[in-house]
């Protein structure tokens, strides 16, 4: 496993000694359930805001209340190795829970990043809450037209089988 992967407690002191050193950690979050370039992109422009990227993976259980019956098509170990393998990525930690709201309070990162299918007012209230709590700026990065996890399994599954 990777030395990326990392716990909340793990990331939380992460973060302090960041900003003790006056650097910026950016969070993102999300299930990257299949990753695909519309990922990779996402993640390397969340990258270059801060010092240091922490990517937040939803866990089995939350992807599935999240997108249905069927998600995960990877288990939350998997999608956590494959995204701690990418050269843009400092950090991932799993989390169980459906919002990201306790890791942002306990974390506290510098940046808090959202892809472009989300815009300040759809983000939940919740989050948004924790987020203007502790005062960290929020960034929405242009969404990647054509690529989704949900419109690729829809094409997998639209093929003849072998």
């Amino acid at each position: 496993m990777s030395e990326k992967i990392v716990d909340q407690d793990r990331l939380a002191s992460i973060a302090e000694a960041l900003r003790k050193q006056g650097r910026k950690l950016v969070l993102t979050n999300g299930c990257f359930d299949l990753l695909h370039v519309g990922h990779v992109r996402y993640l390397q422009a969340a990258r270059a805001l801060g010092d240091a990227l922490a990517v937040a993976i939803n866990g089995d259980n939350s992807v599935r209340l999240l997108k249905g019956e069927g998600r995960p098509l990877n288990t939350e170990g998997n999608r956590a190795e494959v995204v701690a393998a990418l050269q843009c990525v400092d950090y991932v930690v799993l989390f169980s829970e459906v919002r990201v709201t306790r890791m942002i309070e306990e974390v506290r990162p510098a940046i808090y990043v959202k892809g472009g299918d989300y815009t300040l007012v759809s983000l939940h209230p919740e989050e948004r809450a924790a987020l203007d709590k502790i005062g960290t700026e929020i960034r929405i990065l242009p969404f990647e037209a054509g690529h989704s996890t949900s419109s690729l399994i829809e094409r997998v599954q639209g093929l003849p089988s072998a």
